[in-house]
């Protein structure tokens, strides 16, 4: 689930929020990832029991002052209730901007770059919250780390979502 296109004036305002020091956007970003969730978890019945970011490797967390997709889990959590595992899942190596790369490059990028915590996520249904999905490459390494540390159920929600 995405609350909007990756397009004017969601691009540019996402763009501000991550590399040009406007994490304030985070908050007024969250609720209308919130308020798509609610729609689309209502309709098809969904129960989460946590939200867990992306998360980024430290030297990109030194570079960028913030985690954006952390922010982003903030905000929606404290809107819907919902609780928040900011540890649930680690990213264990370094990778480049996936905005720097094609969709090949993309999955070869990010393939075995994260790990989940088992005593965190085992059973659960956990949302991930990204600020945008391209290819898809990056939530479904999540995904795959998280099932394979027990995790009942995945589901992503993003803030933007890229056109095809």
């Amino acid at each position: 689930m995405s609350a909007g296109p990756f397009v004017e004036p969601l691009r540019q305002g996402i763009h501000e929020f991550k590399y040009n020091g406007a994490p304030g956007l985070a908050e007024p970003f969250a609720r209308l990832m919130a308020d798509a969730w609610a729609g689309a978890s209502a309709a098809a019945g969904l129960r989460v029991d946590l939200i867990a970011p992306v998360p980024l490797h430290a030297a990109r967390m030194r570079e960028r002052g913030f985690n954006q997709s952390e922010r982003l889990a903030f905000f929606v959590s404290r809107t819907t209730g919902l609780p928040m595992a900011p540890r649930a899942l680690a990213r264990i190596r370094h990778t480049e901007h996936q905005a720097r790369l094609g969709a090949a490059e993309r999955r070869q990028n990010v393939q075995g770059a994260f790990a989940a915590d088992e005593s965190v996520c085992a059973g659960k249904h956990v949302l991930l919250v990204d600020d945008v999905l391209t290819t898809g490459n990056t939530l479904g390494e999540c995904a795959a780390a998280l099932l394979a540390a027990g995790a009942e159920q995945v589901s992503a929600l993003t803030l933007a979502r890229a056109s095809d």
